[in-house]
């Protein structure tokens, strides 16, 4: 008898024991963004002759994209990308008078990367992002709220320190950057674009290179300050894609949402020129 007892007594400790294996994977992945699954930006258009996919269906507001066709702004994906900007206000403005950037410039960048990566993560959208209305910050390939990546961030920071540099912004910027001394850069830079309780240097980072790539046209003599289609589909594609000319178009990655497929600068400028977070002031 004391062993078939002993037998049981081990049996439901293995079972308790694999539960807890089960949960801590969970927590686990959630935590560093293990079961993303990044949608294919391999296949990117060509940013000076992309033509935006044409719309022939008439837009109705949906909740179930399986059966109904809604514009981006109508779509439960904006509903909790909306609601993480609002939360993310006063980051987005701290870094906005630090660089001199338009915060809806900033966040119009925000816009594609966050509904790409819900759009593409559909199961953990549902169950952990929507009801939060966070944003979500990708630590694979691409990192933070924008999904900066590692090379474009070490690319940002060497302009910053070169003067011969086409970015060049200055001496100031170098301040907004400085590591820690002694500090291991590497691991710091991934701290940085990863940190999930505070997205400072995400926004940061994203806002420096709009602001590269601005002194870049403007040198050049096409300014784009104002051209939000340029800044965020440049962002998509990346500094090797930043040629100054004076008849740029929208394009980078294809995006699906609400049943609609818009490229992601397109997307970006949608956004920045509707009416969708005007009550944050200056955004």
């Amino acid at each position: 008898m004391k062993k078939y007892l002993r037998t049981a007594a081990y049996i439901i400790v293995g079972i308790f024991a694999c539960i807890g294996v089960v949960f801590s994977a969970v927590y686990v992945g959630m935590e560093f963004d293990l079961f993303s699954v990044r949608g294919s930006i391999s296949e990117r258009n060509d940013f000076f002759g992309n033509k935006s996919p044409s719309q022939t269906e008439q837009s109705l507001p949906c909740n179930d994209t399986s059966v109904s066709i809604c514009d981006w702004n109508q779509t439960a994906e904006w509903t909790a990308i909306s609601g993480g900007i609002l939360k993310d206000k006063a980051v987005i403005e701290r870094v906005a008078r630090e660089t001199g950037i338009d915060p809806r410039m900033i966040a119009a960048v925000v816009v594609p990367e966050q509904t790409r990566f819900f759009t593409s993560n559909r199961d953990l959208f549902k169950s952990y992002f929507e009801p939060l209305k966070v944003l979500g910050s990708l630590s694979k390939f691409s990192l933070g709220v924008s999904g900066i990546k590692i090379e474009t961030a070490k690319a940002i920071e060497a302009n910053i320190y070169n003067p011969n540099s086409l970015y060049y912004l200055g001496t100031s910027a170098q301040e907004l950057i400085a590591y820690p001394q002694d500090a291991d850069r590497d691991s710091e830079l991934f701290r940085r674009l990863t940190d999930k309780k505070d997205r400072y240097y995400q926004y940061l980072y994203t806002a420096l290179f709009i602001k590269q790539i601005q002194t870049q046209w403007e040198a050049a003599g096409y300014p784009v300050a104002s051209k939000p289609e340029v800044i965020v589909t440049l962002f998509n594609l990346g500094f090797v894609k930043s040629k100054p000319n004076p008849t740029p178009k929208a394009g980078g990655a294809i995006i699906t949402t609400g049943g609609q497929t818009y490229t992601y600068g397109e997307l970006g400028s949608l956004f920045y020129y509707s009416d969708e977070l005007r009550e944050l002031g200056t955004l």
